[in-house]
């Protein structure tokens, strides 16, 4: 006797599962976001190295040359390396932004799409972030260069640290993504608050200064606050991986990082996405309505 299957009502909402299911569409969506970015363009995939390389630039001379960040035999004050610790934080932190910016106004974006068939809307937030992800491997790949030419070695555990970071910073953006990129479907404002967000996330973060700067300024307390960002612990773990074998060994990297901060981060990380998940669960009913 055969078992008859289970039917479903098309367009019911679904869940981040759907996204592993549709993975061929997820490509799709990828592939299409890649292309349509890129058209007409003479540069193509090559922005992905020009825009952070004239941000570094920027900060770079800004900061490591104007303000002193720079060790140097006249300054003995600055970090060694700087241009590795502030390229290191900079590729994550570009990686960030791009994904929660695309990923917020994904939906809306789309919506003569999502107004004519059903697919999974979840995949939109989620190709957004794997958009930026193609745009990540590039700078990594500079990053690596530059860390390599600087005598790098490091260890397995601080490339497992990187690896943990950059799932920080991932699960994070695909959760605000979720959230933001559902709610702007209703409130247009979402889209102004995101790149608020986007503008704090830089300077939240120990992208362009040490986080030895905050711990003095802030005290141990405060400093133990500053830590809650996943944000900020992704930034760390790069700098624990890439930029800190590049040196004498004499810097210190965060207390508790390893132990402490990255298993907390990453618990700060899902709850966001779960949050996401079943706040855009909640609202993507009515999105070909509103839009």
């Amino acid at each position: 006797m055969r078992m008859q299957e289970e039917l479903t009502v098309p367009g019911q909402p679904g869940s981040l599962k759907d996204v592993l299911r549709h993975r061929f569409l997820l490509k799709l969506l990828v592939s299409k976001e890649l292309k349509v970015r890129y058209r007409g363009s003479i540069l193509g995939l090559l922005w992905s190295y020009v825009k952070p390389g004239i941000q570094f630039l920027v900060f770079y001379v800004a900061l490591g040359v104007f303000l002193g960040l720079e060790e140097s035999a006249g300054n003995r004050g600055g970090l060694p390396n700087y241009a590795i610790y502030l390229f290191s934080g900079i590729v994550l932190i570009n990686f960030f932004t791009e994904a929660l910016g695309n990923a917020s106004r994904s939906i809306v974006g789309n919506g003569g799409l999502i107004k004519k068939i059903y697919l999974p809307r979840q995949l939109f937030p989620v190709a957004s972030v794997w958009v930026s992800g193609v745009h990540f491997v590039p700078q990594m790949v500079i990053l690596i260069g530059a860390c390599l030419f600087s005598g790098w070695r490091p260890s397995l555990l601080q490339l497992a640290a990187a690896a943990a970071g950059f799932l920080v910073v991932a699960m994070l953006a695909t959760g605000l993504g979720l959230l933001f990129g559902a709610i702007n479907v209703y409130f247009r404002d979402a889209e102004n608050l995101v790149d608020m967000l986007l503008m704090v996330a830089t300077w939240a973060s120990p992208v362009l200064y040490s986080w030895t700067m905050v711990q003095s300024k802030l005290g141990e307390t405060f400093f133990n606050f500053y830590q809650l960002n996943p944000i900020t612990v992704g930034v760390e773990t790069f700098h624990y991986a890439f930029w800190l074998p590049t040196t004498d060994g004499s810097q210190s990297i965060p207390p508790h990082l390893l132990s402490v901060w990255i298993p907390v981060a990453l618990a700060i990380s899902a709850a966001v996405l779960l949050i996401g998940q079943l706040v855009f669960r909640r609202l993507e009913g009515r999105f070909a309505q509103e839009l």
